[in-house]
């Protein structure tokens, strides 16, 4: 599947491009030359499967463009690195970063794809000399290495994750500072934003943001404007995927996102931040 074509069920995303930017986003392309506030994140931002996903409702509630930079699949590496969509967020009223997992960046013992940052490139000489007993060769996908690393060992796995919170919050804060203090972080998942150990949660290694944990949150606080969490309610998670739009075969994936009733909520909580931070 390319970057650029998503397929929704019969749902339109008329991707498209800015600047020199190499990633194709969510359209229809929006003017960036009048005010505007901005949305980078990944697949919830983007909003797969979900006609009026929350920049659109934003949008909608504020009466103010919303340009939607979500990055189905992107991590914090989609984003740091690219000029334009820096300087676009730098220029916005406000800029809404999505609290993205920490398995999608690189660091030092692994590289992933600059784009589709769920996509595992190569393990370093560090990563190959800690697990010298796995064959990376046979991974594809972040998350599936790094389950079978932690099933291969819980002690050498402890490594592993220490090193992508410390690349994590690092690669945040020269996000957050190229983009300015206007920035609202947003914790936008059915996950609790605490410091329960990762392997703790229910979900285990399907959590999402994978490794994040408050503590972790608290370290960026001094370079934003805002953090808002917006958990849904039992409500809006038991209507499922009640007003999406997927095919048959895509019913699996679309059960394991966050619905219409989710975006709904989040918007109602993210509207007033993002009014108060544009009038001042």
């Amino acid at each position: 599947m390319k970057h650029e074509t998503i397929d929704g069920g019969g749902l339109s995303y008329a991707p498209c491009r800015y600047g020199m930017s190499r990633i194709f986003f969510r359209g229809p392309r929006r003017r960036l030359d009048q005010p505007y506030y901005a949305f980078i994140g990944g697949t919830e931002t983007y909003g797969k499967f979900i006609d009026k996903p929350l920049p659109a409702l934003v949008e909608k509630e504020l009466k103010q463009t919303c340009v939607n930079f979500g990055c189905v699949n992107g991590g914090v590496d989609a984003f740091v690195n690219d000029p334009t969509i820096m300087s676009a967020c730098h220029d916005a009223q406000a800029t809404v970063v999505q609290i993205m997992g920490a398995n999608y960046l690189s660091n030092r013992f692994y590289s992933v794809h600059p784009r589709r940052n769920d996509r595992f490139l190569r393990a370093s000489t560090v990563m190959q000399a800690i697990y010298s007993d796995v064959d990376f060769s046979d991974f594809t996908f972040t998350r599936h290495m790094l389950s079978a690393l932690y099933a291969k060992s819980a002690e050498r796995f402890d490594i592993v994750v220490q090193e992508l919170r410390e690349a994590w919050v690092a690669r945040m804060r020269n996000m957050l500072g190229q983009i300015g203090p206007r920035a609202v972080l947003l914790w936008f998942s059915n996950e609790r934003m605490d410091n329960t150990p990762w392997n703790e949660r229910e979900s285990g290694m399907q959590a999402d943001p994978l490794f994040i944990n408050v503590e972790m949150i608290d370290k960026l606080r001094d370079l934003v404007a805002e953090v808002v969490v917006a958990n849904p309610s039992e409500v809006a998670l038991a209507r499922g995927t009640r007003g999406m739009y997927f095919s048959p075969m895509q019913q699996k994936a679309a059960s394991e996102m966050l619905g219409v009733a989710c975006h709904q909520e989040a918007s109602a909580k993210l509207a007033p931040v993002l009014r108060k931070i544009g009038q001042r």
